[in-house]
C-alpha cells in the first residue's frame, strides 16, 4: 500500500510515521508514505499557498493552483482524501474499505480550509475523524494512515484485528496479563482455565456487555438473535438484576 500526503507542514509527520508498527512496515517494504510540501508547488519566489477569502471573513484560504499542480504531477489513481470536519465520519469500516486500495491520496487543509474548486474538481472523497475541529488535516491524516496501514496484511498477524473493538460493530472484551494477582485484584478464573472453548463465551458476553454499557448506539444495532447470544443475554440481564437488588439492600441499609 502506497500513500501520498500532501501538506504545507510535513515535518509534523516525521514522528508517528517513522516508529513502531508504521516504521516495520515501511522497512519490510509492506507500506510506503510520500510525503509532499504543497509550498514546492507555487509559482512566486515566497511560495504563497493561501489568500484571502472572496467575500471577506475571518483567516486565509488555501490556493487552487499548488493544490492541483501537486497533486497532479504524482497521482497514480486511487482515491484523493480532503481531510476536513465536513466530511464523511471515519470508522472501522471505512478503514476497511481503503485497506483494499493499492494507493491512496491525501489532502490535508489548513487556515480556513481549501478553495472549493478542489472540492468539486479533484478531491474524490471528503472524510472527517470527528465533529471537532483542528489545526489543519495533518492529524487527521495520520490518524487514518495508521487505522489503514494495520488492516494491510502482513503489517500485523491477522488474528490481531479479526476480535478487536468494532471490527464486529462491538466493543472489544477485557484484557489480562501476568500477575494473575495484582493489590488484591484477580484475573477472572475462566482466563486460567485453559479451557477454550468457555473462555471465547466469557469473551463473547464481555463484548456485549461493554457494547450494551457504553455504547448503546452500537448495541442497538447488533444481530444477538442466535441462541447462544440469547442465552448470554439472560445472563447478563440476572447478573444486572442481582447487583440493581445488591446496591438497593445496600442503600436501605445505609439510610437506616
Amino acid at each position: 500500500m502506497h500513500f501520498d500526503v500532501f501538506t504545507l507542514f510535513p515535518a509534523m509527520f516525521q514522528g508517528p510515521f517513522t516508529e513502531s508498527i508504521l516504521k516495520r512496515a515501511q522497512e519490510r517494504g509492506l507500506l510506503s508514505i510520500a510525503l509532499h510540501n504543497i509550498r514546492d508547488a507555487t509559482n512566486d519566489k515566497h511560495h504563497i499557498a493561501d489568500d484571502y477569502p472572496y467575500g471577506g471573513g475571518a483567516g486565509m484560504v488555501m490556493k487552487p493552483d499548488p493544490i492541483f499542480s501537486a497533486i497532479e504531477a504524482v497521482h497514480q489513481g486511487g482515491p484523493i482524501i480532503y481531510l476536513t470536519p465536513q466530511g464523511r465520519l471515519f470508522n472501522q469500516q471505512i478503514a476497511q474499505e481503503l485497506a483494499q486500495e493499492p494507493r491512496i491520496t491525501l489532502l490535508c487543509g489548513h487556515y480556513e480550509g481549501i478553495d472549493e474548486r478542489v472540492c468539486q474538481h479533484l478531491v474524490t472523497d471528503e472524510i472527517s475523524i470527528g465533529d471537532y475541529v483542528l489545526t489543519g488535516g495533518e492529524l487527521a491524516a495520520m490518524i487514518l494512515v495508521d487505522a489503514v496501514s494495520r488492516l494491510t496484511p502482513g503489517v500485523l498477524t491477522a488474528e490481531s484485528t479479526l476480535e478487536e473493538s468494532h471490527t464486529s460493530h462491538m466493543l472489544e472484551y477485557p484484557h489480562y496479563t501476568r500477575p494473575p494477582e495484582f493489590r488484591d485484584w484477580r484475573v477472572p478464573d475462566i482466563l486460567l482455565s485453559g479451557h477454550h472453548a468457555q473462555i471465547a463465551l466469557w469473551r463473547r458476553k464481555e463484548s456485549i456487555r461493554r457494547t450494551r454499557q457504553r455504547r448503546p448506539d452500537l448495541y442497538a444495532r447488533l444481530d444477538l438473535s442466535s441462541k447462544q447470544d440469547r442465552k448470554l443475554l439472560k445472563e447478563l440481564e440476572a447478573e444486572e438484576q442481582e447487583r440493581h437488588d445488591q446496591n438497593a439492600f445496600s442503600n436501605d441499609d445505609t439510610a437506616q
